[in-house]
């Protein structure tokens, strides 16, 4: 399965809005912190797919982002998703309740105590040096486990 999808992180005073998926089932993100955003829908570009999917997640509209990179994120032999990311420092409207579970204000520096993907603390670490527009390939075996991960087509040393 080949799929496209979004993912932000809206920051606001040193911190990220973290989405911490507790509510599908079957869900591969079961239990992680992650951004927000989802699958593109048909005819849609990465930057509309950031936008509805924002809104629909947080209540959010917004008003300033940046496209930081391409994430490649290979699940065991079935899932491949290209995976755009962003971040966003501008946002206006009302928060809402997230079906896909709790939204919170995570301050940056807590970000890696969190339950996350290994692959994210890579991305995170390259958005936090200011890292220009990247692509990262990440890796991983059934059991969530990260075998592989490339910055720019070059080989990356995991642990």
């Amino acid at each position: 399965m080949v799929s496209l999808s979004t993912l932000c992180y809206i920051e606001k005073d040193d911190q990220y809005l973290m989405l911490h998926r507790t509510v599908k089932k079957n869900d591969i993100n079961k239990d992680k912190w992650i951004g927000v955003g989802g699958h593109f829908e048909k005819g849609e570009s990465p930057e509309e797919c950031l936008l509805r999917e924002v809104k629909e997640e947080t209540g959010y509209t917004l008003t300033s982002w940046k496209y930081r990179g391409i994430v490649t994120f290979i699940y065991g032999e079935d899932v491949t998703e290209y995976m755009s990311l962003y971040t966003a420092d501008g946002f206006e409207g009302e928060a809402i309740p997230c079906d896909e579970g709790q939204l919170e204000w995570v301050e940056k520096k807590k970000i890696e105590e969190l339950e996350l993907w290994e692959g994210d603390k890579i991305f995170f670490r390259l958005l936090e040096e200011g890292q220009p527009f990247f692509s990262l390939k990440l890796v991983y075996d059934k059991g969530a486990e990260l075998q592989y991960a490339a910055l720019d087509g070059k080989t990356l040393e995991l642990g």
